[in-house]
């Protein structure tokens, strides 16, 4: 397998990519460092919290892809943004406490712009549309879910909220974008957009998808019973 560099595409498409992956890599730092703050990790945690939160995402991708070594390991932009979202996260702490929710504002961000370059870095390197569409999802997910993982909560795409299918959302807009020959950064921010605007709904409305309805204390009990006999 080789770089993208190396793939024979267009100077407007690899700019996009790289900076759709950059901002993106910011805003998800901006999302890591934020909850690193709410826990009160000392500098080092929250640069750590930042770094992983940015870019786990990107190098899931790259290394499914084969895009070996992953673009945050060769390229010292990702680490340089990381590390500035959570220098000025933990230096203006008291601006970041005044905002309200912050955190999910931020990961909404991040992972619209990420599930878009994650799919149309997919399409790049000659996916089919369906699993590029799927690849752009897993790449808007990873970095909330390292981050999650690492302060011990439950990663908010195991819970009911709108989040993995706001990020398929955003993906199947680039993929279809791309199948249809439509420019690709109108495609891009579209998707974005979508993405965005559902993750921002589903916080604001409630919206969820169905759960599993535990049961009940009685029918528990009788269940208890049945498989002791």
């Amino acid at each position: 397998m080789f770089p993208v560099s190396a793939l024979d595409m267009g100077a407007a498409m690899k700019t996009l990519v790289l900076t759709l992956d950059l901002v993106g890599t910011f805003v998800f730092a901006l999302s890591g460092a934020t909850a690193g703050l709410r826990r009160q990790l000392d500098l080092f945690g929250v640069l750590v919290l930042s770094f992983v939160a940015a870019t786990s995402g990107g190098i899931v991708r790259d290394l499914l892809i084969g895009a070996t070594p992953p673009a945050a390991f060769t390229d010292w932009r990702y680490l340089g943004v990381s590390l500035l979202a959570g220098v000025a996260i933990f230096f203006w702490s008291p601006a970041v406490h005044r905002l309200r929710h912050p955190v999910l504002v931020f990961d909404g961000a991040g992972l619209a712009l990420f599930c878009v370059a994650g799919a149309q870095k997919a399409l790049v390197f000659g996916l089919e549309p369906v699993m590029a569409a799927l690849l752009g999802m897993l790449t808007g997910i990873g970095g909330g879910v390292a981050r999650d993982v690492l302060l011990s909560n439950v990663p908010a795409v195991f819970r009911s909220d709108i989040y993995a299918v706001a990020a398929l959302a955003g993906a199947t807009v680039v993929v279809l974008g791309d199948a249809l020959g439509l420019p690709s950064t109108p495609t891009a921010l579209a998707g974005a957009a979508l993405c965005f605007g559902l993750r921002l709904a589903a916080i604001r409305y409630g919206w969820h998808l169905p759960t599993a309805r535990a049961p009940e204390p009685a029918e528990a009990d009788k269940d208890a019973g049945r498989d002791g006999r």
